[in-house]
This record gives C-alpha cells, sequence and structure tokens, in this order.
C-alpha cells in the first residue's frame, strides 16, 4: 500500500553551503508549500501555475520571513515519485534549514523516511526495484566506471535485459499450462525444439550477467590490487608513488611495515583499491608476523596481485617467489603481476635484457613483468597500464550489462540453476507439469530483481540504506 501522507526533507548534504533543497512529495504538496511560500506578485498561488516551472519569493512564518527562495512546481504524473512535488532551494544556512522543515511539518507534511522518496518512484510505477537500487549506486559512486555501471542500470539496461528473457519464458510456460488442461487429449502446444532453442539463450545470457558481478563488484567497491613481496622490497614507496603522498612509512630497516595500509586511486576512471601489506620474510617478531599472516589473507582476497622484487634479486629468487604467491592465490580470476622494482640502480640496457629475454619469462613462468624504479617515479605509467588491461574496460565502452548488486547476483544464480533444469528436463523428456514448475522458478527470481515479486521486508531492506531525502 502507497502512504498517502505529504513527506518533506532536505536533499542536499547536511550541513552548511550556498544553498539547498528542501523537498516534498504527496496530494498535498502544492497546498502546503501555498501556505507558506509568498510571491512578490501579488495573488501568485503556487496551486495555479504550470508543472516544471520556476518562481522566486520568500517562505513565512505568519507575519516573519525566513528565506528568500526558488520554488520547483512538478506534476503528478509527470515527476520523479510520480506525486506533486515541490522543490524549495533556501540558503543553507543550517538553522534556515530546520526552520523550513520544521514549517512544513507544522503546517501538514511530515520527516520522509530513508529513501522514501525513490520507493515511492518504485511503488507508482516510475522505475523498477533494479533501477531504483541504481539510483542509490549513483550517489553513492567514487569512480568514472562506477557512474557509467549504475546510471546504465538506472536507465534501464539491465531492466530490459530482464523484461526480454521473462517475456520470451512466460509465452512458453502459458503454452506448457495450456497442454496441461488437455492433457486427456494428449495434445501438445508448445513446440520442445522451438522451446529448448529458447532456453539455450537464456540459459547463455543468464550466465554472462552472473559472471559479470566480479566485475562489477569490483567496479562499484573498487579493484583490489594486494602489493606483496619481500621484506625492503620498495612496496611502501610504491604505494606512495602511485598516491602522490607520504601514505606509508619508508625505511631501509626490514619489515618496516607491519600492518595493512589500504588507499584508494582512480586510474582512467576506474577505482582501484591498493593494500600494501607487510613484507614477507621469516622471523622470530610475534607482531610482525601477524603481519604477515595479514599479507596471505589479502593476497587470497585481491583481484590483482603486484608481486614487488627487487632487481638485484638472482633468478631463482625471483623464481621462488612467484611460485609460492601463485600456490597461495586461489582464484582462477586473480591476476598477478610481477613488478621489478629499483631499476634505476642498474644500467638501462643491462635491465632491459634481462628481463625482457625469452629465457627470464620462462623461468618465471609469466609474460606480466613491469621493471620500474618506485623511487624515481619511472615506468608507473606502464604499471597502470597492466592494472587497467585486468579489467573488461571494453564492457563498460560497449554499455554491456554489468551485475553490480549482491541481491541481483544471488537471484541470477537462482535462475541460472532453475533454467538447466529445464534445459536438462526438455532432453530427458519430462512432463509438462515438472517443467512448467521449473519455468515458474526462473521466472520468480527475475521477478525478485525488477520488484515484479517482491515483500515488505525485502524492501525495506532495501531503502534503509538510501539516505534521507532521496
Amino acid at each position: 500500500m502507497i502512504d498517502q501522507s505529504t513527506i518533506c526533507a532536505i536533499s542536499t548534504p547536511p550541513g552548511m553551503g550556498a544553498i539547498a533543497v528542501i523537498r516534498l512529495s504527496g496530494d498535498k504538496a502544492i497546498e502546503i508549500a501555498d501556505k507558506v511560500f509568498r510571491s512578490p506578485k501579488q495573488g501568485k498561488n503556487l496551486k495555479d501555475q504550470k508543472a516544471n516551472t520556476l518562481h522566486f519569493g520568500a517562505i513565512n512564518d505568519g507575519e516573519e520571513i525566513l528565506d528568500e527562495v526558488v520554488v520547483a512546481v512538478f506534476r503528478s504524473p509527470h515527476s520523479f515519485t510520480g506525486e506533486d512535488i515541490v522543490e524549495i532551494s533556501c540558503h543553507g544556512a543550517t538553522y534556515i534549514q530546520q526552520q523550513i522543515l520544521q514549517l512544513l511539518i507544522k503546517n501538514g507534511a511530515r520527516m520522509a523516511l530513508p529513501g522514501e522518496f525513490t520507493q515511492r518512484a518504485f511503488l507508482n510505477g516510475k522505475m523498477d526495484l533494479s533501477q531504483a537500487e541504481a539510483v542509490a549506486d549513483l550517489i553513492a559512486s567514487q569512480s568514472e566506471a562506477a557512474r557509467k555501471v549504475a546510471l546504465q542500470q538506472m536507465r534501464g539496461g539491465f531492466s530490459n535485459e530482464l523484461i526480454n528473457l521473462r517475456n520470451e519464458l512466460l509465452q512458453f510456460i502459458t503454452l506448457v499450462e495450456l497442454e496441461l488442461d488437455f492433457s486427456e487429449e494428449d495434445v501438445e502446444f508448445a513446440d520442445r525444439s522451438q522451446l529448448k532453442e529458447i532456453v539455450d539463450k537464456i540459459s547463455e545470457m543468464l550466465k554472462k550477467l552472473v559472471n559479470s558481478f566480479s566485475l562489477g563488484n569490483a567496479i562499484k567497491n573498487g579493484i583490489p590490487v594486494a602489493i606483496v613481496g619481500h621484506t625492503n622490497a620498495g612496496k611502501s614507496t610504491l604505494l606512495n608513488t602511485l598516491l602522490n603522498e607520504d601514505r606509508a612509512i619508508v625505511s631501509e630497516i626490514h619489515g618496516t611495515t607491519r600492518d595493512v595500509i589500504e588507499d584508494t586511486l582512480s586510474i582512467d576512471g576506474v577505482m582501484f583499491r591498493f593494500i600494501d601489506t607487510a613484507g614477507i620474510r621469516t622471523t622470530t617478531d610475534e607482531i610482525e608476523n601477524l603481519g604477515i599472516e595479514r599479507t596471505y589473507s589479502k593476497l587470497k582476497n585481491a583481484s590483482v596481485v603486484l608481486l614487488m622484487l627487487d632487481v638485484n634479486d638472482p633468478d631463482e629468487k625471483i623464481h621462488s617467489a612467484i611460485e609460492d604467491v601463485k600456490k597461495r592465490m586461489d582464484d582462477n580470476n586473480q591476476k598477478l603481476i610481477v613488478v621489478i622494482n629499483k631499476i634505476d640502480l642498474l644500467d638501462e640496457k643491462e635491465v632491459e635484457k634481462r628481463f625482457n629475454r625469452q629465457e627470464f619469462r620462462e623461468l618465471t613462468g609469466t609474460d606480466t613483468i613491469v621493471p620500474i624504479s618506485a623511487k624515481h617515479n619511472k615506468n608507473i605509467e606502464k604499471l597502470t597500464t597492466e592494472l587497467l588491461k585486468t579489467v573488461n574496460i571494453s564492457a563498460l565502452d560497449n554499455n554491456e550489462v554489468i551485475v553490480t548488486n549482491a541481491r541481483h547476483y544471488e537471484a541470477l544464480k537462482n535462475s541460472y540453476d532453475a533454467i538447466k533444469r529445464v534445459s536438462l528436463g526438455l532432453d530427458t523428456g519430462i512432463s509438462g507439469d515438472l517443467l512448467a514448475q521449473d519455468i515458474r522458478e526462473v521466472l520468480h527470481y527475475l521477478g525478485e530483481i525488477t520488484g515484479t515479486i517482491s515483500t515488505d521486508e525485502v524492501l525495506g531492506n532495501i531503502f534503509k540504506n538510501f539516505c534521507i531525502g532521496k
């Protein structure tokens, strides 16, 4: 049920600024605003004004003027929430914001709950649930990649994919269930070979969406990059160079970094979350050993592992370090980049000859080797280029649908499992009633994503994480 009360909230960030926006939404939004708004033009009322118009005036509490404002009027159903909306742009003093807000409440509005404006947009059919969640992702986006993915979803890219999948399945489940009504006549309305083609196509699309979550989740939260290696290899220096600030302590003393240090950096619009870890070595220092254990933990959870090695390390030591790290990388999707640091200590031709030769690459078992000097900022651009190669940039550039939401991912996995059962059932010739049950299950999970099927508990969990005023 849609709450018919008129809600209000401050939609701009908390604190003091040049201006603030206070939003009203509901059947009485314009009526309540009219009670407190005074225009310099005698007899001008907001209720008589056209939709999508701006009006200069003042907010009055009785005879007292609280502030001069600009008021925007939007009318149902052509508004964000699908209801009448009034937005009051006032000066940004916290005191003024609160005074206007309290005045609106005194005249019949109530404070909005977190995400209630967007929830009303969903309930009024202005957007589906996945688009509503994309609104929150867009607000929280911290990189160009995250913004693009959220905007694409908010504009219906993901929803359209799901609608097409559901429509194709709905046509066939209708025919399959019609067969059940005529089971005694032993007739077949649904062409099983055609259904198999559609099921296989849907299965591939669902698999692609499920697999996109690893990229989407990384884009949304930042791609975790663990910087690991032996002590004094230059890990902290590299972190400082990448961030262009002294984030980590750098020292010639071995074992300086004993805990995990994290920070983020946007590279060509993609957010990377760099994790500087304790150097790996054998030590009796209990605190340092705890740091090394955390290194191994972060290594397993990272999408990209930068293995930092010293240019003076012999080939055998480099090979041993690479093999050790590979054993601890338990995810096939993890990417390993070998970074040879301190090349400023050797002649450039010597570096090129040693690390680009085929024998060295065969010995180390990797083609991704980047010689750098973290201290002198040399070849850092080559390293960032390799980092970008670990991200499927083409998927972003081509506006492919990328799943970023864990709830969507779980529902898609369940949909994929169900569609595989449909495919197996068609191969083995199971009865139409069992086939229909599996198809209905696919439709159910797809409906959970868009909100075609939802519960108050699900909606409450989603919108409670929104900011008030959105």
